[in-house]
């Protein structure tokens, strides 16, 4: 998107917001300033202090703001365990503009990652983009319209329309959605077909046939899911479908981070 430079120039160009003179002090509910708008960060617990460190950017959902997401278990508590900076960038009145590809949304959001960038040692090889409901279609905008250097979305109740075009991708796409949501409704496909949520991505990245069936699958007690994947010739797509709600299963993205860094899987 031609947009997104000149965005990104307007976004450093503008003048920063009080209360962290020193470029320092932001951290978990003090949001950095960036421009007019800013965001918040939380560092792992564990971190050096040197080493790189794998980014999730996550975009909350309708009503909500960054404040929320370093304090959400599900989201921050998955990320501080497992080595991830976290950036939760706020939208502007506390929702996001992902209707179409004419959004500065989505320039802000890579202004994050750049500012973030002065502030915290990042691997850019490892950059996952996630959110939940409006957040997730948030994310989902993103990856289409800026997904070359993006890891992997991993997306929570909340899609595009699966038409869209996306000029870029993501490497990989992780989604899980809720047959019965009437938030944001599961997006069934013909005859009730339910691996219609990803569709935009299968087609989008090439993946070839109905993809396999991982069969069911479970983190806790609470939720099960059932699994299928596509390797696509540009990536690959994972779909996790339960027969619930509108909410972030325990434990899910927590999960896809483990398999994303190659690590053992574990709860929370």
């Amino acid at each position: 998107m031609r947009l997104i430079p000149f965005l990104l120039a307007l976004l450093w160009a503008a003048p920063a917001l009080a209360g962290t003179a020193d470029g320092a002090a932001c951290h978990a509910d003090i949001p950095c300033p960036l421009g007019e708008r800013s965001y918040h960060v939380k560092a792992p617990g564990d971190w050096d202090g040197i080493s790189p460190l794998p980014v999730l950017l996550h975009f909350h959902g309708w009503m909500r703001q960054g404040t929320l997401i370093v304090k959400h278990g599900r989201i921050s508590g998955a990320t501080r365990r497992r080595g991830v900076l976290l950036l939760a960038p706020n939208g502007r009145g506390k929702t996001w503009d992902f209707w179409s590809d004419q959004t500065d949304d989505v320039a802000f959001a890579a202004a994050v990652i750049e500012d973030a960038a002065k502030r915290y040692p990042i691997d850019r090889r490892r950059i996952y983009v996630s959110g939940y409901s409006y957040g997730s279609a948030m994310a989902w905008r993103y990856a289409c319209e800026n997904g070359d250097g993006v890891a992997a979305l991993i997306a929570v109740s909340g899609t595009l329309r699966q038409s869209e075009i996306c000029p870029q991708a993501p490497a990989a796409v992780r989604h899980v959605h809720g047959t019965s949501d009437r938030v944001m409704d599961f997006p069934f496909g013909p005859d009730g077909q339910t691996t219609w949520p990803v569709k935009l991505w299968r087609d989008r990245m090439g993946c070839a046939g109905p993809g396999t069936e991982a069969g069911q699958w479970s983190i806790t007690r609470h939720d099960t899911f059932r699994r299928t994947t596509w390797a696509c010739a540009e990536g690959d797509v994972t779909l996790d479908v339960h027969p619930r709600g509108h909410f972030i299963p325990r434990g899910w993205i927590a999960r896809q981070l483990d398999e994303l860094l190659g690590r053992a899987a574990s709860y929370p």
